[in-house]
């Protein structure tokens, strides 16, 4: 089979590009016109220009969550006003700028002329359309309200961005602090203790503890320094391996919910999250065993989705939600009550969805606080460094000074 690059029309007279795999230009024809299109042009891909090597074609880029926001919105604007899916896949292939996206939307375009469902054709996406995504696709294709999954998934994954930068943003100040302090005792340890220990050996003078071990400090690094930094790369490479593999990940993900700081915001944010995720599964009808196996891996917490998956376990066993979460010991009494309300009248995604909105502001509030609470942290250490400083290169001073006065 071979690649053919065509241009076509659509049921509205709109202009439509993409390639297509096919034995010949024939076949190409056949497979546009089954689909509603009527084809203008059809050349083999070797022949056009766009074949020439670019550096995108070498390094693609990463598919961001911005990528699959605006691809969601597309295709719910496109979907909604009633054009067919193939030629919404076909115009977004031309506008969208991510090459690798680009290429995805192909791919996902030639499974559907092949006859496989829109949740199918993403599925072989992995790194790009999660699980989650690929299973609220797949109930939207069910129900016949794709276009409205589309613009739910988009919010959802407008807001999750949202917590994530304003995170991000929170940590960038005390991070640079952290890094210029670093930077600031390697240098003194390696270019300015050295110089003050020659002068201190010539003079003969009693050094004070803090000196003393500045001295040892500063010694040790300069004379090891090649050692030092092979150990850092190694533990860096050890923690990287280590957090590959299930038992390693395990840990972290429980670690990150217990820090101090940002725990009680992960954790908010973990559950603002499931209870969201959960509550547009609900309303869209997803069977519940279903439902939480689905939103337990779309959490990206590997403790928290055994938690979740427990959960499923003693529902299969006929237990209620309300009592499963509750032998969790992960949930808080907010989300209890209104699992338990839910339950009771038949509204879980309403009140999930409340829960959702509530952890939100929660998590926004927490963040705002959050350079906040770091800032008299990094005070009080920069300051306990500083005096460190002072008393190991001042005290020998004012102790060789006396020293020079009773020789004099």
């Amino acid at each position: 089979m071979s690649l053919y690059q065509y241009k076509a029309r659509g049921q509205r007279g709109d202009a439509i590009e993409g390639l297509m795999d096919a034995n010949s230009s024939d076949a190409v024809a056949a497979q546009l016109l089954q689909s509603g299109l009527v084809p203008i042009d059809i050349t083999p891909a070797s022949d056009n220009k766009s074949s020439d090597i670019s550096w995108e074609a070498w390094f693609p880029p990463k598919v961001v969550a911005t990528d699959i926001i605006q691809f969601s919105r597309q295709m719910h604007s496109l979907m909604k006003t009633g054009v067919p899916i193939l030629s919404a896949l076909a115009g977004l292939a031309e506008s969208t700028k991510n090459i690798t996206l680009k290429t995805a939307i192909h791919d996902i375009s030639l499974s559907l002329q092949s006859g496989h469902e829109l949740a199918t054709a993403l599925s072989d996406h992995p790194k790009i359309f999660s699980l989650f995504y690929v299973s609220m696709i797949r109930i939207g294709e069910t129900s016949g309200t794709l276009d409205a999954i589309f613009i739910q998934l988009s919010h959802y994954l407008e807001r999750d961005e949202k917590t994530k930068k304003q995170i991000r943003s929170a940590l960038r100040y005390p991070m640079f602090v952290i890094i210029a302090i670093g930077i600031a005792i390697f240098v003194i340890n390696i270019f300015v203790i050295p110089e003050f220990a020659k002068m201190f050996s010539r003079y003969g003078a009693e050094l004070p503890l803090a000196t003393k071990i500045l001295v040892g400090t500063s010694s040790f690094i300069s004379n090891y320094w090649m050692i030092i930094l092979g150990a850092i790369a190694a533990g860096v490479v050890w923690l990287k391996s280590y957090l590959k593999t299930a038992d390693g990940l395990y840990r972290w993900d429980k670690l990150k919910l217990r820090l101090p700081l940002i725990g009680d915001i992960i954790y908010r944010a973990t559950l603002a999250r499931f209870t969201r995720l959960f509550a547009m599964s609900a309303k869209a009808g997803v069977p519940l065993i279903t439902a939480i196996t689905v939103v337990a891996k779309a959490l990206d917490n590997t403790f928290v989705e055994k938690n979740i998956l427990d959960m499923r376990t003693g529902i299969e066993r006929g237990e209620s939600m309300s009592h499963t979460a509750l032998a969790t010991g992960m949930f808080d009494s907010l989300v209890l009550q209104m699992l338990t309300v839910g339950e009771e009248t038949g509204a879980v995604d309403e009140l999930l969805k409340e829960v959702a909105d509530y952890y939100d502001m929660e998590v926004e509030y927490d963040i705002s606080r959050l350079s906040a609470s770091i800032e008299p942290i990094l005070t009080i250490a920069i300051g306990m460094i500083i005096l460190v400083l002072a008393l190991g290169v001042f005290l020998p001073m004012w102790g060789i000074a006396n020293v020079a006065l009773h020789k004099s």
